[in-house]
């Protein structure tokens, strides 16, 4: 297993699957919403992909790097902890995870100048903390596939 989440998922070589799997685990947890607030989320982000198609992949892309900043403290600690399933230990953080991975989405919209998105994210962003905390494990596991 990799050191470094820097190792894991920055690597050239793997990073156009690791930006794949991370759109599809987006579209997985945006189809898995229900209710009133799935409603709204499974709009806007119909919204975004409808208003650039491509666009979640390119966004995930140019995110990645600042994603896997906003993480690598929580995988040294998985490390030094010798636990083994970082899907099972990134919820333990879910709530400093979760504020973490937001930190570079809010900044990310506050420097954007399409307001289409700005308003798209604005919306979304109340249930954002939420969102991420239910998204934890898969990404937990999803790190884990790749760093296997």
């Amino acid at each position: 297993m990799a050191d470094t989440l820097k190792e894991i998922l920055l690597d050239s070589s793997k990073r156009p699957t690791v930006v794949e799997d991370l759109g599809n685990l987006i579209d997985e947890e945006v189809e898995a919403k229900s209710g009133v607030s799935g409603t709204v989320i499974k709009t806007g982000y119909g919204a975004v992909k409808k208003i650039k198609p491509g666009m979640i992949t390119s966004a995930v892309d140019s995110l990645l790097d600042d994603f896997t900043a906003a993480l690598e403290p929580f995988y040294a600690d998985f490390k030094a902890s010798g636990t083994s399933d970082f899907g099972s230990y990134l919820p333990t953080r879910s709530s400093e995870a979760a504020d973490a991975l937001l930190s570079v989405t809010d900044a990310r919209a506050e420097k954007s100048d399409r307001d289409s998105i700005k308003k798209v994210y604005d919306k979304l962003r109340p249930k954002g903390k939420e969102n991420v905390e239910e998204a934890l494990p898969r990404l937990g596991k999803l790190i884990d596939k790749h760093a296997a």
